[in-house]
């Protein structure tokens, strides 16, 4: 993963199958929200949130529906281009307009629009007869102006803008390069072309000389704020001229039915740009191999590894030597207790609250492993904006004070089976029992010869072998022979113990 949770939760997101795509950026963009909660700064994270609701709310309501916005400055004509629009004669409104925060909207068959009204929170509502059947669809509402003295004008102005699936900025050929409407509207939703429109209303009343460089000089400011290709019509709502072509153009966007999912598409856009750009665009380094050593080793440091390891090859080759040593003595390896038994490790199964016996970690043992630690939090964020950077580095000692007992439970719940036996001990210890059974046979046979002497009996001769008897043979061979072969196995044994602790 790069940057925790972002990139990783919208490829993860976008690479599901058989789901709809405008639906999997939302998801992603809701993940990335979730992973960045305490990272990154609340107020982007808040409109990123927005804009996930704002998408899931808009995609369960009507889809049959397409919202337009009129936006634009007093004295735009929006009001008069709105009532060209609907063929309905609104002019009361466009009296009422400047002193109210409340939009009119009106509907092209108002079937199934009740709840996408109810949503957009619109109160004031007129339905027209669809005259026109390729508006048939169509919720245009006349929005408070931008520039109005009054907050709540603002307010509800950039809310329903903030709801539109199409949006359409009247500008006057007066006020056109208007600072405000650019730096506070246009430029902004520069990632949204393609549900905007551009209308620059009361083109009457510029000499037919000047338009083409009026018009001109529209594109030019549009272009500047990132608005290259957006339509740009010139309409008279006074003499009607340009309205055909506005209309046509909503004919054919709710025709199409996208501008919905496009307006919502830009949306996501821009937060995630917003949400990256607070990000940024670092890669978490992958810790190097010499400083996940060095953490691994100051652990097991600390842990107690290196008595447990030490441990181990004494618990082994001291049950090496029980298995394989010289059968008259060792019964008294049995004696001894389990070097890894009192250690209190090496269950497997071991309760949780069960502590070992190993010692607690020394100061120095401590200082070592939080040093690895923030070596390897500060290699791995080196490349992250300073928000991730500093998460990492956060996390990193979150839990430092857990440590000592999770180690010691890591170490308490280690399953060191001991229990498989080594192939070769069983031939071991087979000749083990030969040889002791022929000691023991010797012994017998010497014996016997002893109690027939005792009792002044005869005394057979018993044959000789490399000028020794037999029986003494036996004897000395049974004994000298389990004695080397108990120091081989012993051998064996250590180097077998060996690598048990490694």
């Amino acid at each position: 993963m790069s940057q925790p949770g972002l990139a990783a939760g919208a490829r993860r997101m976008l690479a599901r199958p058989g789901r709809d795509r405008l639906e999997e950026q939302v998801e992603a963009l809701a993940e990335a929200v979730r992973d960045s909660r305490g990272r990154l700064d609340d107020p982007v994270l808040d409109r990123a949130d927005q804009v996930v609701e704002h998408a899931y709310e808009r995609l369960r309501l009507s889809g049959a529906h397409t919202v337009v916005t009129l936006a634009g400055a007093t004295g735009s004509g929006k009001s008069s281009l709105f009532n060209r629009v609907s063929g309905a004669d609104l002019a009361r409104v466009g009296v009422r307009r400047p002193t109210t925060a409340r939009a009119l909207a009106c509907t092209w068959s108002a079937e199934g629009a009740s709840e996408l009204l109810a949503w957009l929170g619109v109160t004031d509502r007129h339905e027209v007869d669809a005259a026109d059947e390729r508006l048939a669809g169509l919720v245009l509402l006349d929005l408070p102006d931008h520039d109005s003295t009054e907050v709540a004008h603002h307010v509800e102005m950039e809310r329903l803008v903030a709801r539109a699936d199409l949006m359409i900025w009247v500008l006057d050929p007066q006020k056109y390069a208007d600072a405000a409407v650019h730096e506070r509207y246009l430029r902004p939703l520069a990632t949204h072309g393609d549900v905007m429109v551009v209308v620059l209303n009361h083109i009457d009343a510029v000499p037919v000389a000047e338009r083409d460089a009026t018009v001109a000089d529209v594109a030019r400011l549009l272009s500047d704020d990132g608005l290259d290709g957006v339509p740009l019509l010139t309409t008279s709502a006074a003499t009607g001229e340009g309205i055909d072509e506005l209309v046509d153009l909503l004919a054919a966007r709710v025709a199409e039915q996208r501008v919905r999912r496009a307006r919502l598409a830009a949306d996501v856009v821009a937060a995630a740009a917003a949400l990256r750009a607070d990000h940024g665009a670092g890669e978490a380094a992958s810790p190097a191999r010499r400083d996940r050593a060095e953490l691994v080793d100051a652990m097991a440091e600390a842990a107690g590894v290196p008595m447990l390891a030490r441990a181990v090859e004494r618990s082994v080759a001291a049950r090496a030597r029980r298995e394989t040593g010289w059968p008259a003595t060792r019964w008294l390896g049995r004696l001894r207790p389990d070097p890894l038994r009192r250690l209190e490790v090496g269950r497997g199964s071991a309760p949780e609250l069960t502590r070992s016996s190993v010692p607690e970690p020394s100061p120095a043992q401590r200082a070592r492993v939080d040093t690895a630690v923030r070596r390897l939090a500060d290699r791995a964020s080196a490349g992250l904006a300073p928000p991730w950077a500093h998460a990492v580095r956060a996390a990193s000692v979150s839990r430092r004070g857990e440590t000592p007992d999770a180690l010691d439970q890591a170490v308490v719940g280690t399953d060191v089976d001991l229990t498989p036996r080594s192939w070769w001990w069983a031939p071991v210890r087979l000749v083990q029992w030969l040889l002791l059974a022929l000691a023991v046979a010797g012994a017998g046979w010497l014996l016997a010869l002893a109690g027939l002497g005792y009792l002044q009996l005869p005394v057979p001769d018993p044959p000789s072998s490399y000028g020794l008897p037999l029986p003494t043979l036996m004897l000395i061979a049974g004994a000298l022979g389990g004695i080397v072969v108990a120091a081989a196995a012993r051998l064996v044994a250590r180097l077998s113990a060996r690598r048990w602790a490694r």
